[in-house]
């Protein structure tokens, strides 16, 4: 199994602290986003490779990054410079597919989130369904779900319908920036973007794929720490504690 971990945006609402500088590679607890991600990853014994897509202006920062760690990383330069052209996390997702050749299941998750529990129990859930899985948690605002991924599922997880940043949310089911495609689903990315799935949000994918075959959703047993901005990072440097749920 791959994993791809999108990081080809710019950040601009962390401005000037990521102007040159990478948000996942900002540290939270003495370690880096990326390290406590991947770490926790590894440790499931099921990745054979991390590809990290990046943008060209943050690029060899994320290769120097490559070079500290024990497992493969690859890292893919997606060759834009300015947020104006970045390419959209649909694009890049099949950017890297294509780059690589990637011919396997695969773990794509934003390089700028935090989970307090490990994502080792949502790749054993992914096997179990043997489908291609997200997860999902409850948000009561309505202010958050108009700028989420929300769901709608069964009473056995199967995900009916998808929708990004819908003006009427369906449910309060959100969608995390994180995902497994099965091998089989990998190949149809680009059958998707030609579809006219949206590109720009990650979860857009998905949206699409759960219109075509059967698309799980695990409930997270814990919380997710979304570092979007100056204050939302100060308050995960001040809140987040690490993977506290067994």
């Amino acid at each position: 199994m791959k994993c791809l971990i999108l990081a080809a945006g710019y950040a601009t609402r962390l401005y000037p602290l990521t102007e040159n500088f990478p948000k996942p590679l900002l540290e939270v607890g003495g370690k880096t986003i990326l390290d406590l991600l991947t770490d926790d990853i590894d440790s499931s014994g099921m990745i054979d490779e991390y590809v990290v897509i990046s943008n060209h202006r943050y690029v060899r920062h994320f290769e120097k990054w490559a070079e500290t760690k024990k497992y493969k990383v690859t890292v893919v330069d997606d060759m834009t410079e300015t947020n104006e052209t970045r390419l959209g996390a649909v694009c890049d997702i099949e950017y890297a597919i294509e780059k690589l050749n990637i011919d396997d299941d695969m773990l794509v998750i934003a390089g700028d989130n935090l989970l307090d529990f490990s994502l080792t129990k949502f790749i054993d859930y992914c096997n179990e369904k043997k489908t291609s899985c997200v997860m999902r948690y409850y948000e009561p605002s309505d202010k958050k779900l108009l700028h989420s991924g929300v769901l709608t599922v069964d009473e056995n997880d199967l995900v009916t319908d998808m929708t990004e940043k819908s003006p009427n949310p369906a449910t309060h089911w959100c969608c995390p920036p994180f995902y497994y495609y099965t091998r089989t689903d990998v190949g149809r990315v680009k059958d998707g973007i030609a579809a006219g799935c949206g590109t720009d949000a990650p979860g857009s994918y998905i949206a699409w794929l759960c219109g075509q075959t059967a698309v799980h959703a695990m409930e997270m047993p814990g919380r997710r720490y979304d570092i979007g901005d100056t204050e939302s990072y100060e308050a995960v440097k001040r809140d987040y504690k690490g993977i506290t749920k067994c």
